[in-house]
């Protein structure tokens, strides 16, 4: 707007613009939903410690109706499963074996191949029995675990069919599933990789998947499952590899929107005293297991996967028949090895992961991932016994603090926009070609975005005169006191007397230094 005047008389509005910046409370959740743990029920305490959102409950056919299907003998009481939803953790089913009297002269169920509402279908009415006795506490199911492992004289073998005899046996387990509830998710079985590809054989996901797709309705029908399963230990780097051919196998049928979870991780120890280690599988000390934690989640979410769990939470005293290590975040006694203060930051600081990739992976892993809030962990170790240092860029409107492997933190300052960050090489207890099989200590570099409240409003009022003749300019200088530092201002005036001459009623304001603000006045024609 413009007005025509010779001589002024101006009242002074200047508008002064703050852009607060306040500390942000950065709160963690108390649950995250991506991260679990198996049998969390057996030390409800610290699975509340730790923070994780989901666990594992197993329901073997065999003991839980081991001689007849009017029996319901939970391995886990039902009071246990509504204390753990209870305490914010979702429960996962896991639906394994079958009991003597269910057996078919093929060792399979009997009845398997009837339709799924055939009431002689014994696995159908044993999958009925458990969705709908849990039907509102619990939506994901697994079906079966490793039926991959094919020798039967071999610790975890469970599975005496074809792999057309197990697509059918998924495929009734989904449709009763779906049947009672249309919420409920299937999951695959895990599948351990090894006991194909170190034999030369295809792998079982790849046979099975082939199976799947002879259905005329499977493709109607999902294939049958909605979640595919993964069970994968040790090595962060194969990890991710492992992954990528599963998930090469899953595209090649058409199926590379299905989501993956990693429902079992884990790096168990040989160097625990109270658990002495007879046959060991790869040398792994405490301090491994630690630094695994972080490295090993960081990875299989580079490779896609939507949650993880870490097998499991404390040691038992049936483990020591059926394990030769001890996985334990905790020791049977209840004392906390050192990965379990890993896995609380790792809780602790990957909330709400929306995005994650692997940016360096050579000798040193970095894995970037991306926050809902806006937030961005580095994820950083050495792969091999040499010491190395990192720069990862600053981010806009970010503080950053640096945590190593059991929360403790620093802040840092950047240079130059860049943070440099010294990595300690792995003590390389178990080396794997030029790397080892469990890197350095790991260390998590957090950018936290900084909240900018909008900028506020601030009016200072004066009150004078000035005379100008055309085309004379008018300089003005005001000092300012201000209690924060003055980012933005403008200025606008009212006009006491017009003339002929036009002037901007809306006037730009140097800011010379704080509390210095300067404007020129020209009257134009």
């Amino acid at each position: 707007m413009k007005y025509k005047h010779r001589l002024l008389y101006v009242l002074l509005v200047i508008a002064i613009y703050f852009l607060l910046m306040p500390p942000t409370s950065a709160a963690a959740q108390t649950r995250n939903p991506q991260l679990g743990v198996i049998e969390a029920y057996e030390a409800a305490g610290a699975a509340d410690e730790l923070g994780v959102g989901w666990t594992r409950v197993r329901f073997p056919w065999a003991e839980v109706q081991p001689d007849s299907a009017e029996q319901w003998l939970g391995v886990v009481d039902d009071g246990v499963i509504e204390s753990e939803i209870a305490a914010g953790r979702e429960v996962v089913g896991l639906l394994i074996g079958m009991p003597q009297w269910a057996r078919d002269a093929a060792d399979l169920p009997r009845g398997l191949y009837l339709d799924h509402d055939d009431a002689d279908n014994l696995w159908a009415t044993y999958v009925r029995t458990a969705v709908s006795r849990y039907q509102g506490q619990i939506t994901d199911w697994i079906i079966w675990n490793e039926p991959d492992i094919w020798d039967e004289n071999t610790p975890g073998y469970s599975w005496h069919g074809s792999e057309a005899d197990f697509a059918q046996l998924l495929k009734v387990a989904y449709l009763v599933a779906k049947d009672v509830d249309s919420e409920t998710v299937i999951h695959l079985p895990a599948m351990t990789f090894f006991w194909d590809n170190n034999f030369g054989r295809t792998q079982y996901l790849d046979r099975l998947l082939t199976e799947i797709a002879k259905d005329p309705q499977a493709e109607a029908n999902g294939y049958y499952f909605d979640v595919a399963t993964a069970h994968l230990y040790f090595q962060p780097n194969q990890i991710f590899d492992i992954l990528a051919i599963w998930q090469g196998i899953m595209d090649k049928h058409g199926l590379g929107d299905k989501a993956w979870w990693l429902a079992e991780t884990n790096a168990p120890v040989v160097d625990d005293p109270s658990w002495p280690v007879e046959s060991v599988t790869f040398n792994v000390t405490q301090a491994d297991q630690a630094n695994f934690i972080g490295q090993g989640i960081a990875t299989a979410l580079a490779a896609g996967v939507e949650r993880v769990a870490v097998f499991k939470l404390i040691d038992t005293q049936g483990d020591r028949a059926a394990n030769p290590e001890p996985f334990g975040l905790l020791r049977d006694d209840g004392s906390a090895r050192p990965a379990f203060a890993a896995y609380q930051t790792v809780i602790e600081l990957f909330q709400d992961i929306t995005a994650a990739q692997r940016e360096r992976w050579d000798a040193v892993g970095q894995v970037r991932l991306d926050r809902g809030d806006g937030g961005v962990v580095h994820v950083l170790f050495a792969r091999n016994g040499a010491d190395a240092e990192v720069e990862i860029a600053a981010l806009p409107n970010m503080e950053a603090t640096l945590y190593d492997a059991f929360g403790t933190g620093k802040k840092l300052v950047n240079e130059d926009g860049v943070y440099r960050i010294k990595l300690e090489g792995s003590a390389c207890h178990e080396p794997v070609g030029d790397t080892c099989l469990i890197g350095g200590l790991t260390h998590f570099l957090y950018q936290k975005p900084v909240a900018v409240a909008a900028p506020t409003f601030e009016p200072l009022s004066w009150e004078g005169g000035a005379v100008a003749d055309f085309p004379n300019a008018l300089k003005f200088d005001l000092a300012y006191v201000a209690d924060r530092p003055i980012t933005a201002a403008t200025l606008n005036y009212q006009v006491a007397k017009f003339s002929c001459i036009e002037v901007e009623t809306a006037v730009p304001v140097e800011i010379e230094r704080d509390g210095q603000l300067s404007w020129t006045w020209q009257m134009v024609r």
